[in-house]
């Protein structure tokens, strides 16, 4: 899944809460309920401020039941 997280904080309780930038649903703060994003056709808009991004990491490990030397 393509994206980011990124950390927003709740601009009523200042609670820090990690966003998937893409959010398909509103998301509330989960100490005090207040909307932190809000869906769009495609990036979330955030209502707090974001204090930090989390980029999404591309995968190194195998896949179970494929071997490493082929």
């Amino acid at each position: 899944m393509p994206g980011n997280f990124y950390t927003v904080r709740c601009p009523d309780c200042e609670n820090e809460q990690a966003v998937f930038g893409k959010a398909a649903s509103t998301v509330p703060c989960a100490v005090c309920g207040t909307t932190l994003a809000t869906p769009t056709s495609g990036k979330a808009v955030f209502e707090g401020e974001v204090l930090d991004t989390v980029e999404r990491r591309e995968r190194t490990d195998t896949i179970a039941g494929e071997s490493e030397a082929q």
